[in-house]
């Protein structure tokens, strides 16, 4: 379990297109609305593995069509968050407005592993390593549920010490824009990987 737990961390932390959502919502925003996109995350990506690991993942990508609609939504659905957090207006961060509801949200998050073509094959990736090493399926999805909310919430620490920096309107603009360019790029990477 120590070498899926290893794995499960490297997946979590590295950079990707949650993890810049969560950094821009609390750069933004404050640490309270990430709390949702963080566990939604974390469920979507625990049920992701787990349809994988329950033959759906590996079956459903095989059918003719299916994988190139995914990239599709995946890649559109990225290229609105994008958008959203380049259009964001720069306004100097305000303590109240951790209040407002987040772009994404707890289901948005989770649906966003859904249409993650990388997040498919790296589900697809653990069932066929970590189970065939005899671990069951319920253990691997509850341990990649619980190592990914500390990796999630260092990406909203790093968000709210960004803030700190960021107090200039135009400097949190600048911010927002290079995190959706970044965005862009890695789905982009995903996709060409998927």
């Amino acid at each position: 379990m120590l070498a899926f737990i290893l794995f499960a961390f490297v997946a979590s932390v590295t950079p990707g297109p949650t993890n810049l959502i969560v950094l821009s919502t609390s750069a933004r925003r404050g640490w309270r609305p990430c709390l949702p996109i963080i566990l939604g995350a974390g469920a979507g990506a625990a049920s992701l593995v787990w349809v994988a690991g329950a033959g759906a993942g590996a079956s459903t990508l095989m059918l003719p069509g299916v994988r190139p609609v995914i990239s599709a939504l995946g890649m559109g659905w990225m290229l609105w968050l994008a958008w959203q957090i380049f259009s964001a207006p720069a306004t100097a961060i305000d303590p109240a407005a951790g209040e407002e509801k987040p772009e994404l949200g707890l289901v948005g998050a989770a649906l966003l592993q859904w249409v993650n073509p990388k997040s498919w094959m790296m589900a697809i990736a653990v069932i066929s390593v970590f189970t065939a090493q005899g671990q069951g399926l319920n253990a691997l999805c509850l341990a990649f549920f619980l190592v990914s909310l500390p990796c999630l919430a260092l990406w909203a620490l790093l968000g709210r010490g960004a803030a700190r920096w960021l107090s200039n309107p135009a400097q949190l603009q600048w911010l927002n824009r290079i995190l959706a360019v970044l965005l862009v790029v890695s789905s982009a990477a995903a996709l060409l990987h998927a």
